[in-house]
């Protein structure tokens, strides 16, 4: 049941209801950012997802956790006024089911490159323990030995929107509902 009055009409995408009703000049700002990330992010599409899945474990919205890029994100960008061309244009490849359950184990699973799994820990540190990369100077290495700098600020970016939009859902229990996919 969500933490604040959702309308029987939106309660199949309470989010889109808070952002626009309660919020209206936040959630189009909120909005515009989502869209900048998913249409701009340098990164490929798997290096973003094993980033954006790794927050979505830590924060515990069960949205996030049941989103998956190549089903539901080119809806998620049509539906927020987006390109999903944008988007679909990312390099490389989309990920699988094997891909998200290797995220549990992205510290040793075979399945992840070497950018995804850095990805993967970038965002775990960022979400658990943002300051243990201040002295850590081997961390910073191996992140600017497979990421350019401007990729290193667009992972961060796109991590502090995942941080803090899945947290507002799952706090306000905006997250009990099914996703919903592609318009089509």
């Amino acid at each position: 049941m969500p933490r604040v009055q959702i309308p029987d009409d939106f309660a199949q995408d309470p989010t889109s209801y808070v952002w626009s009703r309660f919020a209206p000049e936040v959630g189009a700002a909120a909005g515009g950012f989502m869209l900048a990330v998913y249409e701009n992010c340098a990164l490929s599409v798997r290096e973003m997802e094993a980033a954006r899945y790794r927050t979505a474990h830590l924060n515990g919205c069960k949205l996030c956790i049941n989103m998956r890029a190549a089903r539901d994100l080119p809806g998620l960008i049509e539906r927020s006024g987006g390109n999903p061309a944008k988007a679909a244009a990312r390099k490389g490849p989309d990920p699988d089911e094997a891909f998200y359950a290797a995220i549990a184990d992205w510290r040793t699973s075979p399945v992840l490159t070497e950018r995804e799994r850095m990805a993967a820990e970038y965002a775990d540190r960022l979400g658990q323990s943002p300051k243990s990369m201040e002295e850590d100077d081997g961390f910073w290495q191996q992140m600017h030995a497979v990421f350019s700098d401007a990729e290193i600020v667009d992972l961060s970016f796109a991590i502090a929107m995942w941080m803090g939009f899945g947290r507002l859902t799952h706090a306000l229990e905006l997250d009990n509902v099914c996703m919903p996919t592609a318009l089509s």
